[in-house]
């Protein structure tokens, strides 16, 4: 599964791409969100450097969907961070759990 496969798959699922203008996400990094309970969003945040891509996925609480990319969380209660293939195999494995 590659990264083109995965923002289709969290856009299908209703993710929202939140624009970065604030200092916690690197320039040129993309964030999806979707709320899951009120002001608590599932994050799924792919850095792009130039020679590895790199998934991160966490759960956060943020005053308001509108903080997402301007402020840090209040709090974050669960991270992932995706590096590698076994990784993403287990990340693809959930993605297609979660379509049941």
């Amino acid at each position: 599964m590659d990264c083109q496969k995965i923002i289709k798959t969290l856009k299908h699922k209703d993710f929202v791409k939140v624009t970065n203008k604030g200092k916690w996400f690197e320039n040129g990094t993309a964030v999806y969100a979707k709320e899951i309970k009120e002001n608590i969003f599932l994050l799924f945040i792919i850095l792009k450097d130039i020679d590895i891509e790199n998934i991160q996925a966490l759960i956060a609480h943020f005053d308001c969907f509108n903080s997402i990319g301007l402020k840090e969380p209040e709090q974050i209660m669960f991270y992932l961070s995706i590096k590698d293939k076994d990784d993403l195999h287990y990340f693809e494995q959930y993605l297609k759990a979660s379509n049941n």
